[in-house]
């Protein structure tokens, strides 16, 4: 990896770590489910503006408008809806490290299903990974963390490494940003029939909302999904998820800068392993030269 592949890394994981922190501003002044379907809305018509200025077009093959409805359901309907709600409840630096989990049950789902194989540094990481995570929410828990939110930032990232097992590889072929968008524009039709239905739509405008929500459309919802395809594109999906072991970090220490959330000595142990695991996991799946 040269050192523009890694500062695009690093930053590529700061900006996706933020948006949890930022999330949990949005979710005290606003209900979650409206107020991620009117971001995906902006980042989705941004995105598609931006590939048609670039010669794009929406004329998708089968894979590709398979990997839009899978994607635009699986993460940004699912994944990120049970995050944004759970965020009422639980803290964003939990929810991040949850998250962060993601490659882990990626690679247990794949050896669990589809009988992909496992490198015993990959075992390792695995194990290690997930009992980090575990040491995390049990304490969390003890501390009073609310379990029903847990449970639904678990299952969003389930919801998440299914479909990215499901459609791997599927969006090749060009016209990724006009897939981008259109995929933020089938989560935002999803969450916003089920807002309508679910929620009451009481918004406390603020400026702390404004500021987040611009940032949460503009660097999580758009910038980084473009550096993370730039990383693909110039070293390889297996090897730019490498980059996700600086997650659980990140999302920890945005927290506490922003929202004041303190960081016990077992968050610190459980990061420590947590990262070390999805970095060894991510490391076995390295092509063989």
């Amino acid at each position: 990896m040269t050192f523009r592949i890694v500062v695009m890394g690093i930053a590529f994981a700061l900006m996706w770590s933020s948006a949890f922190a930022t999330a949990r501003i949005i979710v005290a002044d606003a209900p979650p489910l409206l107020a991620l379907s009117l971001r995906f809305f902006l980042s989705g018509g941004l995105a598609i503006g931006v590939a048609r200025a670039l010669g794009q077009h929406w004329h998708l093959t089968r894979a590709q408008a398979r990997s839009v409805l899978i994607f635009g359901l699986c993460q940004n309907a699912l994944y990120l809806g049970l995050n944004f709600t759970a965020m009422q409840w639980i803290e964003g630096s939990l929810a991040a490290i949850i998250a962060s989990s993601m490659p882990l049950i990626v690679a247990a789902l794949g050896w669990a299903f589809r009988g992909e194989r496992i490198a015993p540094l990959g075992l390792a990481g695995l194990v290690a990974g997930m009992a980090g995570v575990t040491l995390i929410m049990g304490t969390r828990l003890q501390g009073g963390a609310d379990l029903t939110g847990i449970l639904m930032c678990i299952a969003g990232a389930t919801a998440l490494a299914v479909a990215t097992l499901t459609v791997r590889g599927a969006s090749s072929g060009g016209n990724l940003l006009m897939i981008v968008g259109l995929q933020m524009l089938v989560g935002a039709v999803a969450l916003g029939v089920i807002s309508a239905a679910t929620e009451t739509a009481t918004v406390n405008l603020s400026w702390r909302l404004i500021m987040a929500f611009g940032y949460q459309a503009l660097v999580p919802g758009l910038a980084a999904t473009l550096i993370w395809f730039m990383l693909v594109g110039r070293i390889g999906a297996v090897r730019a998820a490498t980059f996700h072991f600086l997650n659980p970090f990140f999302g920890i220490l945005i927290a506490a800068a922003l929202l004041g959330e303190a960081i016990g000595g077992w968050d610190i142990v459980g990061v420590v392993i947590a990262s070390l695991g999805i970095l060894a996991v991510q490391l076995s799946r390295q092509p063989q030269v």
